[in-house]
């Protein structure tokens, strides 16, 4: 809102501070100023006003905050009297068709005024905020409603039909034409003040040209209406069209305002000769509103602010904002203050040691260290193991990601979900769309979803997540965290059949041996349909992760079927481990040996199995034949098809030897290979090849 520098200076006796040290105070103790502009020879301070603030939507708001935050004294405008005479005009009649929607109606009914033009300081004073002078009577109306915050507008008496007004809300695509020349259809529901006639007023907002003041007017009706807040705001918005009058009531204004407007407009009329008679003050305030009174702890002040202020300068502070102080308890150190009603925002004692506050001077305040000790938080084992995880996978090459823990009946579909699966999931009551009906039982699904989309503009991918899923047993509704994953292959499903399989394998070691976690082996995964959902796993090309004879998670890849049906014409291989579970296998210390100073001896070896042999069983062969000198084995090939006889597959293996006391010659070596090849041929339906 816009204020002049001049016009504050009126009400005081000692000079203002200039105005870029008045914007500064402002801004540190009240209202943010948003610029300053000089107009000919005036300031004009553009002040954002909180909302909460309407007291301060006038020139003596601003003057009052003013002399709070500064030693001057505010000198109190011209008021004049209301003194009725002898009534020669028919009484003007008002009605109120809803008393909650007008608080308080206030009027005069003034006979014989004198229109006529305002002075140059008052021309001026308006021009400067923007507001263009009419005359004396209308001149008036905006300069109080400027000065004080309370909008005023004048009728012309003898153009009201019958002299009876009520005020009332309008009815649908009714029209009144304002006196910004304006045709306005109305909706339902906006304030207007009708005649006998038809409507003169657009309440709140905007005077009707109707009974607008002229040259000719001998005779007004000055109006000082409140209306509520929240019917003049729902008006604003919805005819699109607003006034300076509809923001200020818009705010919530003080009722009590109204008498005070309406003298102070009758000391302008005289000051400018606008003369006339009041013969009848109409004052319809139903439900009066008082001040209400707060208790005032100053101990409470100097705790919650501080720093301690003295009583002296408390008693000026309130004073200077318009409050008494009614009762003081020396032995309590309290104050019982009496709050003007235009303060609406002051509710409790915290309202009023904040008023204390920002008058003082926050930047007053000393710092202070707290001396509270300070204690660390409890260490979360499962954040810091999960952000462990998540970095792991990144070095591992892959791309988290983060989805969203819904399902909806097409994937239900698109994944062959059972009508028993459908039972088992977590249905929401009031879904947002039927792309979110349902709470995922597990992460690879939505994975797929990804893979899907990005499957066009990527060759490969590897993606992981971590997150909830949900699971329904009897009534009870579980939740866990789980890790996810997924590698694409960049060529087709048929060349390099086991590709994607091992490499996720492979990040599963990593992800283990980083974690501490020994003991990792894959078991035969054997389905139950009661516990898995059999169709997302391609048969055959599936296992359990199990550490010792825990299982703790599942690898395998993704059925063609399932596959097709997304249209990803790649291999997917998947994994999805319990978080809970990896968490607490976890180790986060580790013990280091040293590096063995004998070198090692490496072979191969290759044979020829069923295909429905388990490497685990050639692996236990091999470390339970060799010892302790086998240091490590390693499958580096599996075949089957041209060249290798049906139903069976070739295996290749590294085996690694070495002592941790002596060089093995090659003569240990060689027998001891041998008796791996000899413990292998035990098994009539292995062949070791050479």
């Amino acid at each position: 809102m816009l204020f002049s520098y001049n016009w504050l200076q009126q009400f005081f006796k000692e000079r203002l501070p200039k105005p870029d040290r008045l914007a500064e105070l402002l801004t540190m103790h009240a209202f943010e100023v948003e610029g300053v502009r000089k107009v000919k020879n005036d300031w004009v301070f553009d002040i954002a006003v909180l909302p909460n603030r309407a007291d301060c939507l006038s020139h003596v708001g601003i003057a009052r905050e003013i002399a709070a935050i500064t030693p001057m004294r505010l000198t109190p405008l011209k008021m004049q009297a209301i003194k009725l005479q002898k009534e020669t005009l028919t009484p003007l009649k008002i009605s109120i068709e809803n008393a909650r929607l007008v608080p308080r109606y206030a009027a005069f009914l003034i006979e014989n005024v004198r229109i006529g033009k305002s002075p140059d300081w008052m021309k001026k004073r308006l021009g400067a905020l923007g507001v263009n002078s009419i005359n004396n009577v209308v001149d008036v109306t905006n300069y109080v409603m400027l000065e004080l915050g309370q909008p005023l507008h004048a009728f012309d008496y003898d153009t009201i039909k019958d002299h009876e007004m009520e005020i009332r809300v309008s009815k649908e695509e009714e029209k009144i034409e304002t006196l910004d020349d304006q045709i306005l259809a109305l909706p339902q529901g906006v304030l207007v003040i009708e005649d006998s006639e038809g409507l003169i007023d657009l309440a709140g907002m905007k005077g009707g040209k109707a009974s607008a003041i002229s040259s000719a007017t001998k005779n007004i009706v000055l109006q000082a209406a409140n209306f509520e807040a929240q019917a003049i705001y729902k008006a604003k918005k919805q005819l699109g069209y607003t006034s300076q009058a509809a923001d200020i009531y818009s705010h919530g204004i003080d009722p009590n305002l109204a008498k005070e407007a309406l003298q102070r407009a009758l000391a302008l009329f005289e000051e400018l000769g606008v003369q006339g008679r009041v013969v009848q003050f109409i004052d319809i305030y139903p439900r009066k509103i008082f001040a209400k009174r707060i208790v005032f702890d100053v101990k409470e002040a100097e705790s919650l602010l501080g720093v301690s202020i003295s009583l002296k300068e408390i008693r000026r502070m309130f004073a200077a904002l318009g409050c008494t102080i009614r009762d003081f308890s020396n032995t309590r150190n309290t104050m019982e203050v009496e709050i003007a009603t235009r303060r609406m925002d002051l509710e409790t004692s915290q309202d009023l040691i904040e008023e204390i506050g920002r008058i003082y001077g926050y930047e007053k305040i000393p710092d202070t260290l707290p001396t509270a000790a300070l204690t660390l938080p409890e260490r979360n084992a499962e954040l810091f193991w999960r952000e462990m995880l998540q970095d792991t996978l990144k070095e591992a090459g892959m791309t988290e990601v983060y989805n969203y823990s819904f399902m909806g009946e097409h994937d239900l579909l698109g994944f062959q979900y059972s009508e028993k699966e459908k039972k088992k999931l977590v249905e929401l009551a009031n879904p947002v769309s039927e792309e979110f009906k349902y709470l995922r039982d597990s992460l690879v699904e939505n994975l797929l979803k990804n893979v899907q989309t990005n499957a066009r503009r990527f060759e490969e991918m590897r993606m992981f997540e971590i997150g909830k899923v949900f699971q329904r047993s009897f009534k009870e509704i579980y939740e866990n965290y789980m890790v996810g994953g997924v590698i694409v292959g960049g060529e087709r499903r048929e060349k390099d059949a086991n590709r994607e399989f091992y490499e996720l394998k492979g990040i599963i070691d990593f992800l283990f041996e980083r974690l501490g976690i020994g003991d990792v082996w894959y078991d035969e995964y054997l389905p139950t349909p009661e516990e898995s959902r059999n169709v997302l796993w391609h048969k055959g090309k599936t296992a359990e992760i199990k550490s010792g004879d825990e299982e703790i998670g599942f690898l395998g890849e993704i059925s063609p079927s399932i596959l097709s049906g997304l249209k990803i014409f790649r291999r997917v291989a998947a994994f999805h481990i319990d978080l809970a579970k990896l968490v607490g296998l976890a180790l986060e210390g580790k013990e280091y040996e040293s590096p063995l100073k004998f070198p090692p001896v490496r072979r191969d070896i290759a044979l020829l199995v069923p295909t429905h042999t388990r490497i685990a069983e050639v692996l236990n062969v091999v470390e339970i034949a060799g010892g302790s000198l086998v240091k490590d084995t390693d499958l580096f090939d599996m075949y089957e098809g041209e060249g290798i006889p049906e139903g069976k597959k070739n295996l290749a293996f590294h085996i690694v030897y070495q002592a941790e006391d002596r060089t093995l010659t090659l003569k240990e070596v060689d027998a001891l290979h041998d008796k791996i090849i000899q413990a292998i041929e035990e098994n009539v339906e292995w062949e070791v090849r050479t």
